[in-house]
């Protein structure tokens, strides 16, 4: 594969930086980055990293399209997948704190008769446990992956027809008894959503979140729309290890939808977790609620709140973020209660080679610890 490693933009009153300037200095993100596209074989890769003193730089490596061979935008936009949970979580958290969702109320409260199967009901599972994974609710995307790859693709799905394949199974153990991830809590979140606000999950992401904070390159895809609005990288998705990479940019993301359909920047994914971590979109006791952990089986360390995880870093402290898998891109973001921030996007998944999605998260711990 022809790999072209771009330059490293530096924001916030320096000059930009040339990629072999920054390998000369040592720079960790870069050198990141520059073994994710080498050693695992991603088309690209890019990365903003924001350090004590505030300045944000951008990275690239690799390229933006395997056919031209075109150069990576940096900050460009990519599917954010499982980050849009943490939107998702902050709006019925900002609910929580207006005094119209309580979080260890049943689903059923606002959601009647709607949550049922073999082994589930909606009158034992409660907001929390949808936020946390710890509901034992089957994952409706289990069903789903080998038609988002192919020609259903581009199919429009209701959020109601994507709950009815959950309840089609069996839930996977008694609410509160264990955690395991599933998509299918976060769908019920942004139900519950649109059930207390009567208006659009897209609307009160983007009203509540995007707009409030001044995400500029971030917004939640209208019906129908396939394409990525701004300058992106494509998307790829390999069958499995070392199978040949497809493109894959265009789909319609409806069966994500409040469990992974935004797409973003890694610049806005940093200011999004840090205005999160820093309270400007929740109230300390909401935050509170919200930073309130369990372990989980996502990596090793990995314990999960309501719709963010904590992960220890290498040089001791924690991160915060939440990261995404959706056909095309593998996210992963981080940031430290000090100010430090970063997001690594690498525009695979699956991923060219088992071991890439772990060399990300660790690009990530190496960029804050570095």
């Amino acid at each position: 594969m022809a790999v072209v490693t771009a330059a490293a933009l530096v924001v916030g009153g320096t000059l930009p930086t040339s990629a072999a300037q920054a390998r000369g200095s040592g720079d960790v993100v870069q050198r990141g980055l520059d073994r994710l596209v080498h050693d695992d074989s991603y088309p690209a890769a890019l990365a903003a990293a924001v350090g004590r003193h505030g300045h944000t730089h951008h990275y690239t490596a690799g390229v933006a399209d395997l056919r031209t061979g075109a150069k990576v935008p940096a900050d460009g936009q990519v599917r954010a997948g499982s980050n849009t949970k943490t939107f998702t979580a902050t709006v019925v958290l900002q609910l929580v704190g207006e005094g119209k969702v309580a979080l260890d109320a049943p689903i059923e409260e606002y959601l009647p008769n709607l949550v049922r199967g073999e082994g589930i009901d909606g009158r034992r599972i409660t907001v929390r446990q949808l936020l946390q994974h710890t509901s034992g609710l089957p994952n409706y995307t289990d069903s789903l992956l080998a038609g988002l790859v192919g020609k259903e693709r581009h199919t429009y799905v209701q959020p109601r027809a994507l709950l009815d394949l959950a309840l089609a199974h069996k839930a996977r153990f008694a609410p509160g008894a264990g955690w395991e991830y599933s998509n299918t809590n976060y769908l019920l979140a942004g139900l519950l959503i649109e059930k207390v606000t009567g208006r659009p999950l897209a609307e009160q992401i983007t009203h509540r979140v995007i707009e409030r904070i001044g995400l500029r390159h971030t917004y939640f895809p209208g019906v129908g729309e396939e394409g990525i609005r701004e300058a992106h990288p494509e998307g790829y998705y390999a069958a499995k290890p070392g199978e040949p990479l497809k493109n894959i940019t265009e789909l319609d993301p409806s069966w994500a939808w409040a469990a992974g359909q935004v797409v973003s920047t890694p610049g806005d994914l940093n200011r999004f977790f840090s205005a999160l971590s820093g309270g400007k979109l929740l109230e300390p006791a909401q935050l509170a609620q919200m930073r309130t952990t369990v372990p989980a089986g996502l990596w090793p360390g990995a314990r999960y709140g309501l719709g963010v995880v904590s992960t220890p870093l290498s040089c001791g402290g924690l991160m915060w973020g939440h990261g995404g898998d959706i056909p095309g891109y593998n996210t992963r973001t981080g940031v430290t209660d000090d100010g430090r921030a970063v997001t690594i996007a690498a525009t695979a998944d699956q991923a060219p080679v088992k071991r890439g999605p772990a060399d990300v998260l660790a690009a990530v711990d190496a960029a804050l610890c570095g």
